[in-house]
């Protein structure tokens, strides 16, 4: 069975074929039979089943492994930002601790000092020293009774 009888053409169609010019008509038919004819050698050639593309693993072992140092390294590093972040607060915490001590220790100087100076002053403002004092009682009772 050819191709030709397969399609039937249309009165119309058929009518303007006729009318062409006979060159066109003979290029035209050439070109239908060429197009057929490849049409044809295409549908019937064999055709190969192709297997998919097989995964390379080396290739992605290798991507994923990269992955995994990188994640690595950039967590350890920020690891250890956090971990000195830390130990600056520790220390600074520390040194803060100890400048409190000593601003204590100054305060609690500069109050034995003020402690030690009004004891100076109050003892040398004594008329009588403190281990006088009973003695100086009885002088001050005995001069009310002789006046």
């Amino acid at each position: 069975m050819n191709r030709d009888d397969e399609h039937v053409k249309p009165a119309g169609e058929m009518e303007r074929l006729e009318t062409l010019e006979p060159e066109l008509r003979e290029a035209l038919g050439n070109f239908k039979a060429s197009v057929d004819a490849w049409s044809d050698a295409m549908m019937s050639r064999p055709r190969e089943a192709k297997a998919p593309a097989k995964t390379n693993w080396s290739a992605i072992t290798k991507w994923a492994l990269g992955c995994v140092v990188f994640a690595g390294t950039v967590s350890g590093g920020l690891y250890q930002n956090h971990q000195q972040q830390e130990a600056a607060k520790v220390e600074s915490a520390r040194i803060a601790e100890q400048q409190q001590r000593a601003m204590d220790a100054a305060k609690l100087a500069k109050t034995d000092e003020e402690d030690l100076m009004a004891k100076v002053d109050s003892d040398i403002a004594r008329e009588v020293p403190s281990a006088l004092e009973p003695m100086a009682s009885l002088m001050t009772e005995d001069d009310t009774q002789g006046n």
